[in-house]
């Protein structure tokens, strides 16, 4: 017990009266950083035997590693951090690896790099913010609100920017698909009208589209490759509206579906959807136009009123403070 209370005042005396505190999240950041290893360490399994001496074997057959093996091996390693790193539930890892396809990241291991970018971020952050938080109450006595914000502030942040970030792409992916998809439309009208397949017609628009609307090019080549390697179109598509999230793609693959379904023309189905697209455009393009003179008039109030104030008000106000002060 003494010995408890001498190091409680030491602490008191050399970092003042959070010295306790700052050392007990540290002594538990220190034990996670110790743990989580232990934790992510576990036994390998069966399979992965398996598949280990059937690539030693191909290995020794061959007598050089081919690129497909290294490959193999980088995903087993991240892998073994499969059950801490991403979500066990079988829905929300597809709310999950759903919302990294909208933001762009295909990889099959998005999910597990996002959470462990997390885990990164949130940690160094945390550990720096304790840092720096120790370091100022030695230096001079702060006030526990200060502490508080300055030890948990930066992990929060750090724990949140990766959210943030896949937020913000997923945000800009959709505007570019949804800016380039009138455009699409047309050439895809033109294709089809020219002779050419809705297949070939939706190969064109990945290579056409690939410069100006890089987003809208992948989801168009992705569809294309599902179709080559066999896949039926109808699921394809609604996939592709599903991986979007976006009402107009939505309502272009129903267009198609039902095209599709009852043996209507596609030709006519595109002339009339790609003709109500183009509106839609002219309608957003008004409606920011709209937006703008309510978005000036803050402006024009912060920079213009007062200084119109200061040039009819200010001789007068000076004239006056002169007189009582000559008065006086």
């Amino acid at each position: 017990m003494e010995l408890i209370t001498s190091l409680n005042t030491q602490l008191t005396d050399k970092f003042g009266p959070l010295g306790p505190l700052l050392a007990l999240g540290l002594l538990g950041l220190m034990l996670i950083v110790a743990v989580v290893p232990m934790l992510l360490k576990r036994p390998e399994e069966p399979f992965d035997k398996l598949r280990a001496q059937r690539d030693a074997t191909e290995k020794a057959a061959q007598r050089q590693p081919t690129a497909n093996l290294r490959s193999r091996g980088k995903a087993d390693k991240l892998e073994k951090f499969a059950t801490f790193l991403e979500p066990q539930d079988h829905e929300t890892m597809t709310a999950s690896r759903l919302k990294m396809l909208r933001a762009g990241y295909k990889a099959k291991n998005a999910v597990r790099m996002f959470h462990f970018a997390q885990l990164v971020l949130g940690v160094g952050a945390l550990t720096v913010g304790v840092i720096y938080a120790m370091v100022i109450s030695a230096q001079q006595e702060v006030s526990t609100q200060f502490m508080i914000l300055a030890t948990l502030g930066p992990g929060a942040a750090g724990y949140y920017l990766p959210i943030y970030w896949v937020t913000r792409r997923a945000a800009e992916r959709q505007k570019q698909i949804v800016q380039g998809f009138p455009d699409a439309l047309d050439l895809m009208l033109v294709c089809v009208e020219a002779g050419q397949s809705l297949d070939q017609s939706i190969n064109r628009i990945a290579k056409e589209t690939r410069q100006g609307y890089p987003a809208l090019s992948e989801e168009f080549e992705m569809v294309s490759q599902e179709v080559k390697a066999g896949k039926e179109r109808v699921h394809v598509l609604k996939d592709m509206s599903e991986r979007v999230g976006i009402p107009d793609i939505s309502s272009f693959v129903t267009t198609l579906v039902q095209s599709a379904t009852y043996g209507t023309s596609i030709s006519e189905a595109l002339r009339v959807y790609s003709a109500e697209m183009r509106d839609k455009r002219v309608m957003r393009a008004e409606e920011l136009a709209n937006k703008l003179p309510t978005k000036l008039t803050l402006g024009t109030m912060m920079f213009t009123v007062p200084p119109l104030m200061i040039i009819l008000i200010g001789p007068s106000v000076h004239g006056i403070a002169g007189a009582l002060g000559g008065g006086g």
